[in-house]
């Protein structure tokens, strides 16, 4: 089977991605990145992943972005709670990670050179998404043509291909689509600011936008939220 580099963060969507990967007949090397995330438990859940779908390649890179910051999820910035879906839908919140995709992307591109693969997915997605600009068609588009400038491997007539399954999705049409796969999503973590114990709290963005897509998809959500939610 050829080699596909699959960029798996522990969450629904990333899960899905790779679900999607395998299904493709792709032998999937995942690389999860330790970012400084203050949701850390999604590394867990990322290896937890990998081995349920029989990956046996899976790789944690450090690159800590909390020098950086300027997120709600790397600094000392709260992460909101209970918006609702009007205001999530416009502007850039501040969950977002400054240069977060281009950099996972590039990490990527970096391991597919190393692993021999020419394609690399990553699970975003511009339908339900918070307003990320790295999550949009035309950022994965544009990243792909760097991919094949900027590389040894695209030089010499390597043609990587960057895909983005989930793009075009609604939450529940993702989640609809991993069930058909096996997908347990009681293996996968969204939330921004879980608990001590690694329960989601079910009143950030992406723990809004999990329970809406479950709901939707008619499917029971399996996810362990803190009491009361």
């Amino acid at each position: 089977m050829k080699k596909a580099v699959v960029l798996l963060s522990g969450g629904l969507d990333s899960t899905t991605c790779l679900a999607m990967a395998k299904a493709a007949g792709f032998e999937p090397v995942c690389l999860a990145v330790s970012y400084g995330q203050r949701h850390s438990v999604e590394l867990e859940r990322a290896r937890k992943v990998a081995t349920a779908l029989g990956v046996t390649d899976f790789r944690v890179v450090p690159i800590d972005l909390r020098g950086i910051g300027g997120s709600a999820l790397t600094a000392d910035i709260p992460v909101p709670k209970d918006r609702p879906e009007s205001e999530m839908s416009h502007g850039i919140p501040v969950t977002y990670v400054p240069a977060r995709n281009t950099l996972f992307l590039a990490l990527a591109l970096g391991l597919a050179e190393v692993v021999g693969a020419q394609d690399i997915y990553i699970g975003v997605n511009a339908v339900d998404y918070s307003g990320y600009p790295d999550c949009r068609p035309e950022f994965i588009r544009a990243f792909e043509t760097l991919a094949n400038l900027a590389t040894k491997a695209g030089v010499e007539g390597a043609r990587f291909t960057l895909h983005a399954p989930l793009s075009g999705m609604t939450k529940a049409q993702i989640i609809r689509a991993g069930a058909q796969l096996g997908v347990d999503y009681g293996m996968t973590h969204s939330c921004y600011d879980p608990d001590e114990r690694g329960r989601a709290c079910g009143r950030c963005d992406s723990c809004l936008l999990r329970k809406k897509g479950f709901q939707e998809a008619g499917v029971p959500d399996p996810t362990p939220y803190t009491e009361g939610q």
